[in-house]
């Protein structure tokens, strides 16, 4: 019996600490980082049809069959890996899904705060997307006011692990 989690957002909304955050007081996780996989992996364009959303497919079967939780996180656009998360979300026992709904304001204060990024505020601005949500039951929203330390127990105590 797998859970799933997945943390979607926009860049620099915090999705990758809260998904390492998670990966490291869970047992038996697998974290797989769209970025990862699509940039690091397979050098793609975030795309209808890329590569990477048949390879990350292909991780959450894997994670399935081998952990006890599989993390997802990334910016997942709903209109490139809808379809694919919401066939895959079917076959875990048990699904989480968080979306970072925050204000483009939010998000470059965030970004400006990592020491090291491979993109500036201008980019953020060019790629901010207001609500992308999956719109699926029981999907967490978290605002500017949620904290990384709420947000992991928010999805510890949903699994029961709190």
């Amino acid at each position: 019996m797998t859970t799933l989690i997945i943390i979607r957002g926009n860049s620099g909304s915090g999705k990758t600490t809260l998904a390492h955050q998670l990966h490291r007081v869970l047992p038996d996780s697998l974290l797989i980082s769209q970025d990862i996989v699509r940039r690091e992996m397979l050098n793609v364009k975030d795309q209808v049809g890329n590569l990477s959303i048949s390879l990350i497919e292909q991780l959450l079967e894997f994670g399935n069959q081998q952990e006890q939780f599989v993390i997802l996180e990334g910016i997942l656009k709903n209109s490139v890996y809808g379809p694919m998360i919401r066939k895959q979300i079917q076959y875990f026992s048990q699904v989480v899904t968080v979306y970072y709904q925050l204000s483009l304001n939010e998000t470059v204060r965030r970004h400006c705060t990592k020491q090291v990024t491979d993109f500036t505020p201008n980019d953020l601005t060019r790629w901010y997307q207001r609500d992308d949500s999956l719109r699926i039951e029981g999907e967490m929203i978290f605002d500017e006011s949620v904290s990384l330390m709420m947000a992991e127990k928010q999805i510890l105590t949903k699994i029961n692990k709190y």
